[in-house]
């Protein structure tokens, strides 16, 4: 019985590594809503997501983003709302227009710019006028032609507001808030998403902050949206500080390499301190840590005195699934041999 007990003692311990695996990860700078303001007329929107897939539930980017994998062919549709947040009543237009990602951002094109994405993308309405903190719902859907080549598209579905040119307005005054669309067509099942922190080190900056930036790989098949935290501990004195947030705005295409910027608190002595930074996209996380000394001179880097192994997570997918296999094989493997013992 002695062996039957270790059995069920790894079969928990297995159970509790897929639990954990599936679990959706505490979101740092998770991405949100901002609301123009046209400086004409005082008025303001807003505009935001109101469904995510089913499969993605635990995603905290399909939560503010179109984000989705599908096979040509196929059909999906998506709410936004978008509210008139002013004193005054509003004409809102809405439209999808396109957007890229290049030197780790997610570039939006200048008006209403086309790609492919959004020649499948059509609204139920185009034009909205809300009273005074009204708001309305409106439709997108995305049908992706069965031709359509494999890859991922980018767009944005846009709230726009404004004063257009006339007797009384020499220039238009606009003002737009958006839904990112990152839309990945392919047969099959969705590419895996990850990434690699390959470089951490230490600036100052031209304010005279610290700063600490990491390379970052995306080594996936999706764009990732990096968000993160650093840590500062066993500085002079015992010190410790932070958590500090990362930068936002950090998007990588795949294959693409950028950095993540945390800037930190001008007060903070020299060092050496030992830094732990954690970077996720959607459920894919990875940290890493090292021991750092920011340096005296503004606009320059810092010493990396040592460097720990990257701590990272697998993809939630790939940590659910070896689990799964692992626990099955056991499952089918422990009657015979508590046969052969008796």
């Amino acid at each position: 019985m002695k062996g039957a007990r270790r059995y069920w003692v790894l079969l928990l311990v297995l159970a509790f590594v897929q639990a954990a695996g599936v679990m959706p990860a505490a979101g740092h700078g998770a991405p949100g809503v901002s609301s123009p303001q046209d400086p004409a007329a005082g008025r303001i929107i807003s505009i935001k997501l109101l469904d995510a897939p089913e499969s993605r539930r635990a995603d905290p980017r399909a939560h503010a983003y179109i984000v989705d994998h599908v096979a040509p062919g196929s059909t999906i549709e998506r709410r936004v709302e978008v509210t008139n947040e002013s004193s005054t009543p509003m004409h809102v237009n809405v439209y999808a227009a396109a957007a890229t990602i290049a030197k780790g951002e997610f570039t939006f094109a200048p008006k209403r710019t086309s790609n492919e994405l959004t020649g499948w993308t059509s609204l139920d309405t185009a034009d909205l006028d809300l009273a005074a903190s009204e708001t309305a719902r409106v439709r997108t859907t995305i049908r992706v032609p069965r031709d359509a080549a494999a890859g991922e598209r980018y767009g944005v579905i846009w709230a726009q507001t404004g004063t257009p040119t006339d007797r009384s307005h020499n220039v238009a005054m606009l003002g737009r808030v958006g839904v990112r669309m990152y839309i990945g067509v392919g047969p099959g099942g969705e590419p895996p998403s990850d990434f690699k922190i390959e470089r951490l080190y230490p600036t100052r900056a031209r304010d005279g902050r610290g700063e600490v930036r990491a390379r970052i790989h995306n080594t996936g098949g999706r764009a990732l949206d990096i968000s993160g935290a650093l840590s500062l501990f066993d500085g002079p004195g015992g010190l410790r500080a932070g958590p500090f947030s990362a930068k936002t705005g950090t998007t990588l295409a795949p294959g693409d390499l950028a950095e993540a910027v945390v800037p930190l608190d001008a007060r903070l002595p020299d060092g050496p301190w030992t830094v732990k930074l954690t970077l996720k996209s959607g459920l894919v996380e990875h940290t890493t840590r090292a021991t750092i000394t920011f340096p005296t001179t503004l606009g320059s880097a810092g010493a990396v005195a040592a460097s720990a192994a990257q701590q990272g997570h697998f993809p939630t997918p790939v940590v659910a699934g070896l689990s799964a296999l692992v626990l099955t094989a056991l499952y089918l493997l422990l009657p015979k041999s508590l046969r052969r013992r008796r």
